[in-house]
């Protein structure tokens, strides 16, 4: 929690997101065939999300390095929200 207060106190979190339930449904194909899953490898399990407003990808890359998560194996995914 604490990179968390860090990020809004420099005005970095917009949205704090929420974590993943690990369960739910996936939708395939044209037949639109509904599964239980995701069944995910565990190095493809995405725990949840944040929004956070960076200058760019390499600022956001850079304030991404005090995620806590790192420090027990995990990684963090930066991707930009596609403007409409």
């Amino acid at each position: 929690m604490a990179w968390f207060k860090e990020l809004g106190a420099a005005g970095h979190l917009k949205d704090p997101g929420h974590p993943l339930e690990p369960q739910g449904k996936v939708v395939r194909g044209g037949q639109k065939l509904v599964t239980d899953g995701p069944y995910a490898e565990a190095k493809d399990v995405v725990g949840g999300f944040i929004i956070v407003e960076a200058r760019d990808l390499a600022h956001a890359a850079e304030l991404s390095k005090d995620c806590p998560i790192l420090g027990v194996g995990g990684s963090v995914e930066i991707r930009p929200i596609q403007s409409r």
